[in-house]
C-alpha cells in the first residue's frame, strides 16, 4: 500500500507551514498551542480522498503536517525572547534568520533522532493510552467511509475568519473596558476579547481548566492590580489623570513579575509530580538502546525505525553543530562545549519524559515550557560559574532554551504520531523521514512568520499613535526609554517616521510587537526575564519571590493546576475571559448530554464534531490574522465601518458562536440517529 508518496509529502509540508503559522499566531497571543493532529488528519483525509489516496498516505500527510505546529511551539516559546531581552534588536535580519532556522531544523531533527531510540518502548507500552493518537486514528478510520466530518472543520474556519474580519473592519468591537472608581481606588473591568480562537481554545480545554485559567486573571485584575494602585495613590487618587493607563502599567510592571515567579515554581512542581514517570522513561529508553543494537533479528515493516547506525551518528553531528552555534552566542569554546553536553543529556531525558507524558495526557497538555525553563536555569548558572557575563551569557542561555524547547516539543508530537501510525499499521521509519521533511519546511518559513506578526503589530500600533499625536498637534517626543544612546534626546514626528519600526516603538513607548498587548508571548517573556535577570541581577526579584510563595500557597491548598493560574495572571484578562467563556460553552454541552442520558458513543461523536468546529475557529482566525498582519506590514489601511463599534453586537456574535458550538453537533447527531 502506498505510504510516503510525493503527493503525501508535499501536502504534509504545506500543512506543516500553515499549522506552524496558526500555532505561532495563537501561541504568541494566548500563550497556548493546540495539537495540530486533528486538523491535519481531516484536511489530509479530504484532499487525498479526492485523489483516491490510501489510508497510509493520509496518515503520512497528517504526520508531516502536524509536526509544523510543534516547530512553532519551539519558535514562539524562545525566539521572541531574543528581542524581549534586547539581544536581537531589530529582530529581523538575514543573520538572525539563518541562525534561527538552523536552530529549529537541527533541534527538531535531534528530537526525531531521540524518538527513533525511544519509540518501541513507549509506543508498545500497553499502560500508555495515547488519547490524542487514538482520536487521530479514529478520524482516519471513519474517513474510509466518507469525508463528511471535514465540513465541520471548514465551517469553523469560515466562522472564525468572518468574525475576525468584522472586528478588523470595526463592524463589531474587539474589546470593552470601563474604570469603576471607589473613593480612593479604582477597578478596571474588561469583557471577553472578541477573538474566535480564544473561544475555540476554551472549548477544547473544557470548563474546569478554562475556569482555573480565568481565576488567574481575576486574581491579577480583581485583587493585585487594584490593591497595588490603591497603596501607591491612596493619599492623592485625584492626581491620576488616566486610571486605565495607570492600572495597565501596574499590571505590566508589577503583577506580571509576580506571575513569572508563580510560573517558575509551577514548572518545578510539574517536574516533581512526574518524577516517577521521568525515571521510568529514562530506564526504558536505555533498555531499548540495547534491544535495537541486537543483531540477527527479523524486524517487521511496522517495527522498523531509522536505524540506530544512522541516528547515533546524526546525534553526534548535531552535537557538533550545536557547539558551533553556542560558540557564536557565548563567544568562547568552553562554555559552548559544556552547554552542548548539558543540553544533549537533558534533551534526551526530557524527550523521554515528553513522549511518556504524551502517552498519558496528549500533546495539548505536555508541559514543554516547564521543561525548557528548567534547562534554562541550569545552563544559566553554569554560564555564570564559568565566568560568562553580559549579552553573551544571555544569548547563550536563550540559544540553549531554543534548542531544548524545539527538540522536546517535536519529540512529543512525533511519539504521538507514531502511536497513531502503529494503530493503523504504518511504517515507523517512513513517518520519521516524513517528519524531517515537515520540520525543514516549517522551520524555513517560521522566522518570516514571526517577523511578519511582530513588525505588523508594531507598524499598526505606531501608525495609530503617530496619527493621534498629529491630530492633537504634538510636534515632538522626548525619549524616556532605557537605550543610553537615545537618553535625553527629542525627536520630531517626521524624524520618527523615518526610523525603523522597532526604533519607532522604542521612542514612542508603545510597547507593541513581542511582549506587547497583542503579542504578549508569555513563555518567551518568561525565558527572557529569567535568563537576563539571573545573569545581570536586575530582575524584580522581590516580586518574583512573592510570586513563588504565592504558587507554593496554591500547591499547599492542593489547587488542581497552580501553573495555569500563574499563566492566567500573566495573560490579558480579556484573553483568559474569552477562554473561560469558551470552556463554559463546552460545559453547557456536557450538561445537556448528561440530562439526555446520551451514550458513550454519542458523546464521543458530538465531542469530536465540537473539537473540529473549535479547531476551525482557531485556524480561521489565525490565517486571517496573518493576512491582516501582512496588510499592516505593507502599510495598507483597513477601512472602518464604525469609528467606535458597539460591544453589544459582539455579545450577539458570542451567542451565535455558542449556538454553533453547542447546537450544530447536537443537531447533526440527531440526524445521524434518525
Amino acid at each position: 500500500m502506498a505510504e510516503l508518496t510525493v503527493r503525501a509529502a508535499v501536502l504534509g509540508v504545506l500543512m506543516a507551514v500553515v499549522m506552524g503559522a496558526a500555532n505561532a499566531y495563537l501561541g504568541l497571543k494566548a500563550g497556548m498551542t493546540i495539537a495540530a493532529t486533528y486538523t491535519t488528519a481531516v484536511v489530509g483525509m479530504a484532499v487525498l480522498k479526492a485523489f483516491k489516496g490510501t489510508l497510509l498516505e493520509e496518515n503520512a500527510a497528517r504526520t508531516v503536517g502536524s509536526i509544523g505546529g510543534n516547530v512553532a511551539t519551539g519558535a514562539i516559546f524562545t525566539l521572541p525572547a531574543f528581542f524581549i531581552a534586547s539581544v536581537w534588536n531589530p529582530f529581523f535580519s538575514i543573520k538572525n534568520y539563518i541562525i534561527s532556522t538552523i536552530i529549529l531544523i537541527v533541534a527538531a531533527i535531534l528530537g526525531i533522532m531521540f524518538v527513533t531510540i525511544l519509540r518501541r518502548v513507549l509506543v508498545e507500552d500497553a499502560e500508555l493510552p495515547f488519547p490524542e493518537s487514538l482520536a487521530a486514528a479514529e478520524i482516519h478510520k471513519s474517513g474510509q467511509a466518507g469525508v463528511q466530518n471535514s465540513r465541520f472543520l471548514f465551517i469553523g474556519m469560515g466562522i472564525g475568519a468572518f468574525i475576525s474580519a468584522l472586528v478588523e473592519f470595526k463592524f463589531i468591537a474587539g474589546a470593552w473596558q470601563r474604570v469603576v472608581s471607589m473613593t480612593k481606588g479604582s477597578l478596571l473591568l474588561r469583557a471577553p476579547g472578541m477573538n474566535p480562537a480564544y473561544f475555540g481554545v476554551g472549548y477544547i480545554i473544557g470548563p474546569k481548566l478554562g475556569a482555573i485559567n480565568f481565576s488567574g486573571g481575576v486574581l491579577a485584575w480583581g485583587l493585585l492590580t487594584p490593591i497595588i494602585a490603591y497603596l501607591l495613590h491612596r493619599d492623592d487618587p485625584g492626581a491620576v489623570e488616566n486610571w486605565t493607563a495607570e492600572l495597565t502599567f501596574i499590571w505590566k510592571n508589577y503583577v506580571r513579575y509576580i506571575a513569572i515567579g508563580g510560573m517558575l515554581v509551577g514548572a518545578f512542581y510539574t517536574l516533581f509530580k512526574m518524577r516517577t514517570s521521568l525515571l521510568n522513561g529514562i530506564t526504558r529508553s536505555f533498555s531499548y538502546v540495547k534491544l535495537s543494537g541486537a543483531g540477527g533479528q527479523t524486524i517487521l515493516r511496522t517495527d522498523k525505525d531509522i536505524s540506530i547506525r544512522w541516528s547515533l551518528p546524526a546525534i553526534g553531528l548535531i552535537t557538533i553543530i550545536m557547539m558551533f552555534i553556542f560558540r557564536y552566542f557565548a563567544g568562547s569554546f568552553l562554555p559552548a562545549a559544556v552547554a552542548s553536553v548539558v543540553m544533549l543529556i537533558l534533551g534526551f531525558m526530557f524527550a523521554a519524559v515528553s513522549g511518556y507524558l504524551v502517552g498519558i495526557i496528549g500533546v495539548s497538555n505536555n508541559p514543554t515550557s516547564g521543561l525548557t525553563v528548567s534547562v534554562l536555569i541550569v545552563v544559566t548558572f553554569l554560564m555564570l560559574a564559568m565566568g560568562l557575563r553580559g549579552e553573551a551569557a544571555v544569548a547563550a542561555v536563550l540559544g540553549v532554551a531554543a534548542f531544548t524547547c524545539t527538540s522536546v516539543s517535536v519529540a512529543g508530537e512525533m511519539m504521538q504520531d507514531l502511536k497513531a501510525g502503529h494503530i493503523l499499521g504504518c511504517t515507523p521509519w517512513k513517518m520519521q523521514m516524513g517528519d524531517i521533511f515537515g520540520v525543514v519546511g516549517a522551520a524555513l518559513a517560521m522566522f518570516f512568520i514571526l517577523s511578519l506578526l511582530h513588525l505588523g503589530d508594531i507598524k499598526r500600533v505606531v501608525g495609530a499613535e503617530l496619527d493621534r499625536m498629529e491630530s492633537n498637534q504634538i510636534a515632538s517626543v522626548e525619549y524616556k526609554g532605557t537605550n543610553p544612546d537615545l537618553a535625553g534626546k527629542t525627536f520630531t514626528l517626521d524624524e520618527i517616521r523615518g526610523f525603523a519600526p522597532e526604533r519607532q516603538n522604542d521612542i514612542l513607548g508603545t510597547q507593541a510587537g513581542f511582549g506587547g498587548e497583542k503579542l504578549p508571548a508569555p513563555q518567551a517573556s518568561l525565558m527572557a526575564v529569567v535568563g537576563r535577570g539571573i545573569v545581570e541581577g536586575k530582575a524584580e526579584l522581590i516580586l518574583i519571590v512573592v510570586g513563588m510563595f504565592m504558587e507554593i500557597a496554591f500547591i499547599l491548598m492542593q489547587v488542581k493546576s497552580p501553573m495555569l493560574i500563574a499563566v492566567g495572571m500573566y495573560l490579558p484578562i480579556d484573553t483568559s475571559f474569552a477562554i473561560f467563556v469558551g470552556g463554559m460553552m463546552k460545559g453547557l454541552l456536557e450538561n445537556i448530554l448528561q440530562k439526555r442520558s446520551a451514550g458513550a458513543d454519542a458523546k464521543e461523536k458530538i465531542n469530536n464534531m465540537g473539537v473540529l468546529l473549535a479547531s476551525g475557529l482557531i485556524a480561521g482566525e489565525a490565517l486571517l490574522g496573518l493576512l491582516f498582519a501582512g496588510l499592516a506590514f505593507r502599510e495598507i489601511d483597513i477601512p472602518a465601518v464604525f469609528a467606535s463599534p458597539s460591544y453589544l453586537l459582539s455579545l450577539v456574535f458570542i451567542a451565535i458562536l455558542g449556538l454553533v458550538l453547542i447546537g450544530l453537533p447536537l443537531r447533526n447527531a440527531r440526524k445521524e440517529k434518525a
